[in-house]
């Protein structure tokens, strides 16, 4: 079951849909909390976190062109990656080559017992 779920169809001049659009990149740009504008003075406040999945349709038939574009995210809390020990530059760069092992070739080219 879906905790909300809202659904709006309306008619928009381009310049409209153009500015909900540019409204809605804004807020993703900036990250955080986004104002999505309902109508009727209804103002949705969503979390935006920074990774999103995306999902792009576009169906053309019966005279129309239709174009969805759908983002989700996940609603829990972001978890924050440990922090990780710096990089030893030195260290990136030595090698430590160890001996190669008695009877064993690096190639691959050696024959087991049944190929002798």
């Amino acid at each position: 079951m879906k905790d909300l779920k809202f659904e709006q169809k309306s008619s928009l001049s381009r310049i409209e849909a153009a500015d909900r659009l540019a409204a809605l990149a804004a807020a993703l740009r900036d990250g955080g909390q986004a104002e999505v504008e309902l109508g009727s003075g209804t103002t949705l406040s969503l979390r935006i976190p920074d990774d999103l999945r995306t999902e792009l349709e576009i169906e053309v038939g019966d005279g129309e062109v239709e174009l969805e574009i759908e983002l989700k995210w996940s609603t829990a809390p972001a978890r924050t990656p440990s922090p990780q020990p710096a990089a030893d530059p030195d260290k990136a760069t030595r090698r430590r080559s160890a001996p190669a092992k008695p009877g064993r070739s690096g190639t691959g080219t050696g024959r087991g017992k049944s190929g002798r």
